[in-house]
């Protein structure tokens, strides 16, 4: 099992789950950090010592930034990276709301690399769909599904350039899952191509704001 964990929600208002994402830190493949849609305009001092803990515990941090579908600046999405760096030592960052057209590569290239330039040692993109070819060589790891369970069941399908992609660098997130799925959930994202998964329970507007039961033993 790799989850990617998008947990949104404050330290303070669940330190339950946080304690819980900590234990079991080293089953994951990196924990998304999301003080205020970023990195926020001052350090956060619970987010500082929940970083400090994972970093501890052995997980990966990725500063989470929105990029707009490539509407924001680059210097903008740049200097979001450096304060995660700066106030909560992230090792890289997850790219939220990446474009996926094919005229818009060319650009999302440039941001990547400079970011990396900025000492991202992991770039995850998230478009939340299977972009055209050529995202997913530019990234550590993108997430080629973002949607309701109910939704990747029943009408989920993939290109056939990934299918020759390693699964250990694409990710599905799936919301709604109902609790005795989530087996089910992780098992059906390897067998779709992907190694990373990140199955929850919770529904819009924020279905990231508790933890998934795959964490506390749920999937081994």
């Amino acid at each position: 099992m790799s989850l990617l964990v998008p947990l949104y929600v404050h330290p303070a208002e669940d330190p339950g789950a946080w304690h819980q994402l900590i234990q079991a830190a080293g089953r994951t493949y990196g924990v998304i950090l999301n003080p205020a849609n970023g990195p926020g305009e001052r350090p956060d001092p619970a987010f500082t010592a929940a970083a400090g803990a994972l970093r501890r515990a052995g997980a990966r941090i990725l500063g989470y930034i929105d990029t707009d579908y490539g509407l924001r600046a680059q210097a903008e999405v740049a200097a979001d990276l450096r304060r995660h760096q700066e106030w909560y030592a992230v090792d890289g960052c997850f790219l939220d709301r990446v474009t996926a057209t094919r005229h818009a590569l060319p650009r999302c290239r440039r941001l990547v690399r400079t970011l990396r330039k900025l000492g991202a040692g992991t770039v995850v993109l998230n478009p939340g769909m299977y972009p055209a070819r050529g995202y997913a060589r530019l990234a550590d790891l993108t997430v080629t599904f973002e949607g309701h369970w109910s939704t990747y069941v029943s009408v989920f399908t993939r290109p056939s350039w990934a299918m020759r992609v390693p699964p250990e660098r694409l990710c599905h997130l799936v919301y709604g899952v109902p609790e005795v799925l989530v087996p089910l959930a992780v098992r059906t994202a390897r067998e779709r191509g992907a190694g990373v998964s990140g199955p929850v329970t919770g529904e819009l507007p924020n279905p990231w704001a508790e933890l998934t039961p795959a964490l506390t033993g749920t999937e081994q």
